[in-house]
């Protein structure tokens, strides 16, 4: 019953922690959540841009809709190591909406294991989120999609995707 508990104090967490965002007041939507013994694999669909932003210049708002994007990865990271105490790796990944009917776009994607190196406070944002095991295109101030093909939810391997 213990992992049960843990795993609903995440996704509490993760509707408290995550309901508003610094750069958009959208909440986080919850896609999928898989914890197996020691494994977590989580996606989530990224905050749009906010919607008083919708008189910025277009790179304005893509940057702010980035650095939100990789600001929640990290978050999720961290609160899932947080409120699952024998979670060993986290297969993390966060989708954009695409075009209707067309599936949701891949944007950022990151395997994270508890014993990974701490992760200094002075980096960048894309340092931090980089050096907590996420990959992501960046092009530009927008994040771009990344094929999914590329980024396994598997518990034997998590594949690194590439820019293309």
């Amino acid at each position: 019953m213990k992992p049960l508990w843990e795993a609903v104090d995440f996704v509490r967490g993760l509707r408290r922690e995550m309901r508003f965002g610094e750069l958009s007041r959208a909440p986080l939507k919850l896609l999928r959540l898989e914890l197996r013994g020691d494994f977590l694999a989580c996606d989530w669909m990224a905050r749009p841009a906010d919607i008083w932003d919708a008189d910025l210049r277009q790179s304005v708002r893509d940057r702010n809709e980035s650095l939100q994007a990789l600001a929640d990865a990290i978050a999720v990271r961290d609160l899932a190591f947080d409120a699952l105490p024998n979670l060993q790796v986290a297969v993390l990944r966060a989708f954009r909406p695409s075009a209707a009917r067309e599936p949701p776009e891949l944007i950022i994607a990151g395997s994270s294991h508890r014993d990974d190196p701490g992760v200094y406070q002075r980096a960048s944002l894309m340092m931090r989120a980089k050096l907590s095991g996420f990959h992501f295109c960046l092009e530009g101030q927008r994040l771009e999609s990344i094929p999914a093909e590329e980024f396994e939810m598997s518990f034997d391997r998590a594949a690194a995707p590439s820019c293309g």
